[in-house]
């Protein structure tokens, strides 16, 4: 779509919301900020655009609608809303934040989703390249809008993209050379009203995907491994249990990539700075879709086992009076803060809780595994959780009324050789803005004791 001169509403005034009125300006379209919420600072969010633009706030009337060429959704904001249908009923395009990013950017693009190990996997993947090409971005929920450096892009970039199941509900052209679905287990159901549907937009990152292209999937999932037999992409599975006559697979140590012509030694895990196996599942995904692209497996092995851990999974923080403290705030669900658990090698305090995503908790307690003296619960999700533990037979619970009590109560308890582990499996928002702000606090608060 030529968007020079076409009035657009960009549905969303938070980072991405601005990002992508920021592109419309450069392509002379004409951007108008919505946001339903009448109390948003008007000035501050034209202050942020650092141009003149229109911003509504509140409801929506019948004449803008109508002046309107094409919506651009920021990914926090639901598409089954009855102003959403609007727009379809009146056949406005409706965009994402993502498929504005795509239409105007150049190069190729490495795409990752799933529903745990997206930001890690991204990371490391962008570094691999990073380390081998000369032009490359890593862009979308790992924290910088994809819109924001979509015109920088020459036709020989490499954009990196961590894809959320909200981003890809509004994709039309998006078409990455290689794509990757790391897991699928519930989440954000509140959005998605259920798993099947859940599933059908994780999927949809393949969607414009040819024979050219390249899928990689976790060979451990069982909707992925069925899902595998309807593509007409290349598909390249990776595992962290079974030896893959063809793939990439973890054993006895070593990881080991498997082609028709060969068998090539990747790593030795004992070589990696990231810990537990979801790391090594991670690792796994960001060689295949590396090697996919076309990067040779000594620039790989060289980069994947010089990686540190991203901030906010499972991150060390710090020893006091002999106990360590980890954050792992971007555990914002039960399956994320399983492989939390399941990394701790000490007896750990946990401090979990927050959001309601109408998550079940059971699986995270019968993870525990003998590994969790005491859960701290705050948030919204507390006495839900307490009850999900004391009905699992786990006794050993708190609750705090905020998480600067809660470190302080896991401070007073814990001995030294033990651990104090943030990994909430929930999201943060009600307390915090978002997980990162809420693991910096955990952070400020562990330096304060």
């Amino acid at each position: 779509m030529e968007l020079k001169g076409k009035r657009v509403l960009v549905f969303g005034s938070g980072i991405s919301g601005i990002a992508a009125a920021k592109l419309l300006c450069k392509v002379q379209a004409v951007p108008v900020i919505y946001d339903g919420n009448t109390k948003a600072d008007k000035a501050g969010i034209i202050e942020k655009t650092g141009q003149d633009i229109q911003v509504i706030l509140g409801e929506l009337a019948k004449e803008e609608i109508e002046q309107i060429d094409l919506v651009v959704m920021s990914p926090g904001v639901p598409t089954d809303i009855p102003l959403v249908d609007t727009f379809r009923e009146c056949q406005i395009p409706v965009w994402g934040e993502i498929e504005l990013a795509y239409e105007m950017s150049k190069g190729s693009v490495l795409a990752i989703t799933g529903t745990n190990g997206k930001t890690t996997t991204t990371a490391l993947l962008g570094q691999i390249m990073q380390d081998y090409c000369k032009e490359v971005y890593v862009v979308g929920n790992i924290g910088t809008p994809y819109t924001s450096i979509a015109m920088d892009t020459t036709g020989e970039a490499v954009t990196v993209a961590e894809i959320s199941s909200f981003q890809l509900e509004t994709i039309e052209e998006f078409h990455p050379k290689v794509s990757a679905i790391l897991n699928i287990t519930p989440d954000h159901l509140n959005r998605h009203h259920t798993m099947e549907e859940y599933i059908r937009v994780k999927e949809l990152i393949t969607k414009n995907q040819t024979s050219e292209d390249l899928c990689v999937l976790n060979y451990e999932d069982e909707v992925l491994r069925e899902f595998a037999s309807t593509l007409k992409t290349k598909v390249l599975f990776f595992s962290s249990v079974h030896i893959l006559e063809r793939g990439i697979y973890y054993q006895d140590g070593t990881i080991w990539l498997q082609t028709p012509q060969e068998k090539i030694m990747v790593v030795n895990v004992d070589d990696l700075k990231l810990l537990g196996m979801h790391n090594y599942e991670n690792v796994m995904a960001a060689v295949a879709m590396a090697y996919g692209a076309g990067v040779p497996m000594d620039s790989i092995r060289k980069t994947v086992c010089a990686f540190t851990s991203v901030e906010h999974r499972i991150e060390y923080v710090t020893e006091k009076n002999g106990v360590t403290y980890y954050n792992d705030s971007k555990g914002t669900n039960p399956d994320a803060a399983i492989k939390g658990i399941q990394a701790m090698n000490r007896p750990t305090y946990l401090i979990g809780g927050g959001y309601d995503k109408d998550s079940d908790y059971t699986e995270w307690i019968q993870a525990f595994d003998g590994k969790v003296k005491c859960l701290v619960l705050i948030g919204q999700t507390r006495e839900k959780i307490e009850k999900t533990a004391h009905d699992c037979g786990f006794m050993d619970t708190l609750l705090a009324d905020n998480l600067e009590e809660a470190v302080k109560i896991c401070a007073d308890k814990a001995k030294a050789g033990e651990a104090v582990l943030l990994s909430p499996a929930c999201a943060s928002w009600g307390q915090f803005e978002n997980y990162e702000i809420r693991g910096k606090m955990f952070k400020e608060y562990v330096q304060n004791l």
